[in-house]
């Protein structure tokens, strides 16, 4: 186990060092010079020069990379322009609601799609089987944005149990929550969807293995054996979703952000984007590809914990 945990960390060392030269070269190739594009076309000469040695770009490309990347280890990723803000300051005060949200959004994901696989996987080829996989592909095709506006309409506007909107912070936990339940169901529907239809057809192929009929043999029902001996070697497609969908969720999450009004970190990126503001671009994306690294390194370690084989590759 220690030598795979260090082939993992080796590979997660290489990842991040490949991404953040990919990062950089990125607002690099933006074409124009970057202190004009985040200036706009009528600044003055001397406001973009200032900007220009502000940024650096007044030295070597090699020499500023350096610089920037030593400074984001130590947790420096630069000086907003748009917000005059430490962009590491930002980027936490955002992940603050983008973080709970995706969590909650990813749990409530798991807690219906569960039941539901196990449910059709159990029931092949009969109604139920048929039932259910329907619904998940209706989730699948629902647009998630279409989805929130209807909930808000309903739980917000009508029954008005929820908010339709805001984040009044984490100094009020209870309405905090409150806030984030809506959003969280909407990015939770479709998830929940793809997760419930990627656990039946791994369940399925799993209960058609020689160990399953071998329990069925020794006088478990198909729902023991699905339970006791199937679910755990079915996870590894499952686990691989979910790292995904947390990815995605964590950084993906701009349309329902924007239309529950939170200030999340995807809202974050959008904003800086359009007000050319990219320095927080930088940071933002190195934070979010950090994180999706991150979490594909986790996801190894649940295979390794899962498979015990896989240790051995």
């Amino acid at each position: 186990m220690q030598r795979y945990l260090l082939h993992r960390l080796i590979v997660l060392g290489l990842s991040l060092a490949v991404a953040s030269v990919a990062i950089f070269m990125v607002v690099e190739l933006v074409p124009g010079d970057p202190a004009s594009y985040m200036l706009g076309t009528g600044a003055q000469p001397e406001t973009v020069a200032a900007l220009r040695q502000q940024m650096g770009l007044d030295q070597p490309v090699a020499l500023r990379y350096a610089h920037w990347i030593g400074a984001a280890l130590t947790g420096d990723l630069g000086q907003s322009f748009t917000y005059k803000t430490p962009v590491a300051a930002l980027i936490l005060d955002r992940l603050q609601v983008s973080l709970p949200l995706a969590l909650m959004a990813l749990l409530l994901s798991v807690a219906i799609a569960l039941p539901i696989g196990m449910f059709a996987a159990a029931r092949k080829g009969r109604a139920g089987d048929t039932l259910s996989m329907g619904a998940a592909q209706i989730g699948i095709s629902l647009p998630n944005f279409w989805f929130a506006m209807l909930l808000v309409l309903l739980f917000a506007v009508r029954l008005r149990w929820l908010p339709a909107g805001g984040f009044p912070g984490w100094g009020n936990p209870s309405a905090a929550l409150k806030s984030l339940i809506l959003p969280a169901v909407a990015l939770a529907l479709p998830q929940a969807a793809i997760l419930a239809r990627v656990l039946r057809s791994a369940l399925v192929e799993t209960l058609g293995q020689d160990y399953i009929r071998t329990a069925r043999a020794k006088g478990l029902s198909r729902g023991q054996a699905l339970r006791l001996h199937a679910l755990r070697n079915a996870l590894i497609p499952v686990v691989t979703i979910l790292g995904m969908q947390f990815s995605f969720l964590l950084a993906g999450a701009i349309i329902i952000e924007n239309v529950f009004y939170l200030p999340g970190l995807g809202r974050l990126i959008f904003q800086a984007i359009t007000q050319r503001d990219l320095i927080v671009v930088q940071g933002a994306v190195l934070v979010l590809v950090a994180a999706v690294i991150l979490v594909t390194f986790l996801v190894d370690l649940a295979y390794a914990a899962i498979d015990p084989r896989l240790r051995l590759k």
